[in-house]
């Protein structure tokens, strides 16, 4: 029996119930934010950039698009880039506004490069990220000297950056909330400032920037706790040639998906478990996950492992803001691991998922409920009451454009009586081509 019927082009998937356990061995795309980071990086430093496993996603393709328009050469053969970069000063000002497309990263991470160029520009994107803020990564660049005017008090794509005769200055910024992307904005501008910028974070964010900046060379000094970072100006940056990890964020579905269907079990190879990113790791663990890493290695700066998952019963348990940050984006997923719990788990301290690509605390509230499964909305977080393993109805959802539920919600199907129809499917394309055929081919 198939697993999944329908399509990804016709925007709508339907998974079934899975009848008997999942096994194989799955090597997931690479990761996300790193692929991101490769390739802005790769293209202010001198020389060719080799990047391999690189994610091909939409988010991904809205960043070398970007590149392109200001003068990068960026050669792509599949999952291989080669990126012609041309210095720091080396990009040119495009010719038409740049569109971000769904991902915050690339125009989050964008604002910051931008401010130090000698030149205009303009940063848009979809109606999901326009609606998204971008005043707490204004606020520091200002702070540096950077001229940034934009919708909604600045607060709000699409935002002009003039950078001509503009010279930024190195600043100490303590940042209000951890937050790789803000973090990130401020080194990428500091890369250009005068003296050395200083973020003090409250709490350790992903520190795939540091750990990058590092490889291509910049002066860059971490602290033993991990939450303050001292850049100092850069005159250039070196080419590196870079493998990029399984994103951790991917391999989170897979994850479950084996822990909640019975007589399971999952490798996941070559998998990113850097500390700041593997929160989702020790979470599955304490609800009674059971998980392996073998093969632990590195690639490029970051430390990998094939990660095994067997199927176990999993327990509910409260998950504090603090535990849950370095698995903010497997929110949802870690969500249907609590549907499948033996009693309930409390999630809280989760406001700012109230402002990715959607309310993904309402928007997975309303898609346990509608699926058969107990759960409670709050202001900053949710309670799930879970099944104990028990199949639930099965129904439809909607992904609101979000990739990670529909992700998130095709895991669940495998535990249902009737399945669960996915409307808005294609969203996977984001950061998972060819999540459902992977799925599909799971089956025992």
């Amino acid at each position: 029996m198939q697993l999944i019927t329908g399509s990804v082009s016709e925007k709508r998937i339907k998974v079934e119930p899975a009848e008997n356990g999942l096994e194989g061995t799955v090597a997931v795309p690479g990761d996300k934010s790193i692929s991101h980071r490769a390739v802005m990086l790769g293209a202010i430093a001198n020389g060719t950039t080799v990047v391999t496993n690189f994610l091909p996603g939409e988010d991904n393709i809205s960043t070398i698009n970007a590149f392109r328009s200001m003068g990068i050469e960026i050669e792509q053969n599949g999952t291989e880039l080669k990126i012609h970069g041309r210095g720091l000063r080396g990009l040119t000002e495009p010719a038409d506004v740049i569109d971000a497309g769904n991902s915050g990263t690339t125009a989050r991470l964008l604002l910051g490069l931008l401010s130090a160029q000698n030149f205009f520009s303009v940063i848009t994107g979809d109606a999901s990220l326009r609606s998204r803020p971008m005043g707490r990564i204004v606020e520091p660049l200002r702070l540096m000297g950077a001229r940034i005017q934009g919708r909604d008090d600045t607060n709000r794509l699409p935002l002009a950056i003039v950078g001509k005769e503009v010279t930024l200055e190195g600043r100490y910024y303590p940042t209000p909330i951890p937050s790789a992307q803000l973090k990130s904005a401020i080194l990428f501008a500091g890369l250009y400032a005068e003296g050395e910028t200083t973020v003090k974070e409250l709490a350790k964010s992903r520190d795939h920037t540091e750990r990058m900046l590092k490889l291509f060379g910049a002066d860059i000094t971490v602290d033993e706790v991990g939450t303050t970072i001292t850049l100092k100006k850069a005159d250039r940056l070196r080419p590196c040639n870079i493998t990029v990890p399984g994103d951790i964020s991917s391999a989170a579905f897979f994850m479950v998906a084996a822990m909640i269907v019975p007589e399971s079990r999952l490798t996941l190879t070559n998998t990113g478990v850097n500390p700041t990113r593997n929160g989702i790791s020790a979470l599955l663990k304490k609800m009674g996950g059971s998980i392996k890493l073998d093969k632990q290695s590195g690639l490029s700066g970051e430390p990998t492992a094939d990660i095994a998952v067997d199927s176990n019963t999993l327990n509910g348990v409260e998950i504090s803001g603090t535990e849950l940050l370095p698995a903010i984006d497997e929110f949802p997923i870690l969500c249907v691991a609590a549907a499948f719990a033996k009693g309930s788990t409390k999630i809280t301290g989760a406001g700012e998922l109230r402002i990715k690509e959607c309310d993904r605390i309402a928007v997975m509230a309303e898609s346990l409920t509608a699926v058969g499964i107990e759960c409670e909305e709050e202001d900053e977080g949710i309670i799930i009451h879970g099944t104990g393993g028990k199949r639930v109805r099965g129904g439809r959802v909607e992904s609101h454009g979000d990739h990670r539920i529909a992700m998130a919600m095709a895991v669940a199907g495998l535990m249902t009586q009737e399945g669960i129809t996915i409307d808005g499917a294609d969203a996977v394309d984001v950061s998972f081509p060819g999540f459902f055929q992977i799925l599909n081919g799971l089956r025992v």
